[in-house]
């Protein structure tokens, strides 16, 4: 266990901030988990995660992140830390260093995550020495973050430093303005930026997106077709296939791997609509895939009343919530290598487009975009979208 103390000056008649490591499995982890509660209570556009996802819930048959026996633990070592003034919760921080990014990315990387913490600096300085102490320890030469464990693509990651008065869609982070300005003043220097796209879907389809479509179609070779229900685990292992290689060139990527795939299973059984994930096939091979889904973050969010946001109320808040739940979030898109301009883009986008207007959905997020992914950012403005959310990773060299 590792505490440490400080005060933010000699004449601070406060009690001493101190620091205190939660290892994997202790049940202290709890206090971490609900600590943003404390921090965002009344907030209208927070919303965070079931606790089942990260602590686990045997009755909803969840595997939390944040257990020893969680997937991730087999290349990762992680650790934890929160801060306490006065008995009372201030901030808190993760730290994990992972073999599969090392090996993935060709250097030594740390993270912290799990950031939150109250507006003072000094609480913050504390929480990230204890993250790069411990990152430092075990042989990271760069710290990167925040996320959650890491910054792997299709993780949840980045501090948001551009849409505060945004709600949160579904696997989107959310935090207070001041986070960038602590993570700069500590010398971070920032790595790569995400953008978030808002598009209109009561809009009419953009004339020029129905003419490349319809042409594809008149000119055949690429068929499409939705995601069969039945077969789901096989549909989401040709996903995994066709993203693995259509994005193995960007930043941040590792491949997902086959525990991810089960997870992703998992997640989204209850709020799939079919007909928003689609596939594109050219001679009968499959190159492209679109997943949109309907955002349960709807009903999720907290109402802060007096019977609480237990995991259990707001999943009864998600099975009862009226259907089509107004708003989307386009989760991924990618076209394979060697198939990217024969307009299968265009095909998917407007056939989603066209269906979501006939089934009373409202809003689409197309997010997380790389700041310089030109060819899906042109997609989302073509598709009438406008910018409208920023995130932003740091690095800090430890050699």
């Amino acid at each position: 266990m590792a505490d440490t103390r400080g005060g933010s000056s000699t004449h601070d008649t406060r009690p001493a901030l101190e620091i205190i490591e939660i290892p994997l499995g202790d049940p202290r982890l709890k206090a971490f988990v609900r600590f943003p509660y404390r921090l965002y209570k009344g907030n209208p556009h927070w919303t965070p995660q079931l606790d089942a996802d990260l602590l686990g819930n045997k009755l909803l048959g969840m595997q939390g992140l944040l257990t020893p026996d969680h997937p991730y633990h087999r290349t990762a070592k992680a650790t934890h830390f929160m801060a306490y003034r006065g008995g009372e919760p201030v901030g808190r921080v993760s730290a994990v260093v992972n073999e599969r990014i090392d090996e993935g990315w060709g250097g030594k990387f740390g993270f912290f995550g799990f950031f939150e913490v109250i507006e003072e600096y000094a609480v913050a300085e504390k929480l990230l020495d204890a993250a790069r102490d411990w990152c430092k320890a075990h042989g990271a030469e760069i710290l990167r973050g925040p996320g959650e464990y890491s910054n792997i693509t299709h993780e949840r990651q980045a501090c948001l430093i551009e849409g505060f008065d945004q709600d949160v869609y579904v696997e989107h982070t959310y935090n207070p303005p001041y986070y960038a300005e602590f993570i700069e003043r500590y010398g971070f220097q920032k790595t790569k930026d995400y953008v978030a796209y808002l598009i209109d879907l009561t809009k009419p389809a953009n004339e020029r997106l129905t003419r490349i479509a319809t042409g594809v179609r008149k000119r055949g070779g690429i068929t499409t077709r939705p995601v069969v229900m039945k077969n789901l685990e096989a549909e989401v292992k040709l996903i995994i296939e066709i993203y693995n290689q259509a994005w193995a060139e960007n930043w941040g990527f590792l491949p997902i791997t086959d525990w991810e795939a089960d997870a992703l299973v998992e997640a989204l059984k209850m709020i799939i609509d079919p007909e928003l994930i689609r596939f594109a096939y050219h001679d009968g091979v499959p190159i492209a895939v679109l997943g949109c889904f309907p955002d349960p973050n709807v009903a999720l969010r907290p109402r802060w009343k007096w019977y609480g946001d237990s995991d259990y109320v707001r999943i009864a808040r998600l099975l009862t919530t009226p259907k089509p739940i107004p708003r989307v979030r386009l989760m991924f898109f990618g076209v394979l290598p060697g198939y990217r301009k024969l307009g299968t883009d265009a095909l998917l986008f407007e056939e989603v487009l066209s269906y979501t207007q006939e089934h009373g959905y409202k809003s689409c997020d197309a997010s997380l975009l790389l700041e310089n992914n030109d060819l899906i950012i042109r997609a989302s403005e073509f598709m009438g979208g406008h910018e409208y959310k920023k995130w932003r990773i740091w690095d800090l060299p430890l050699t």
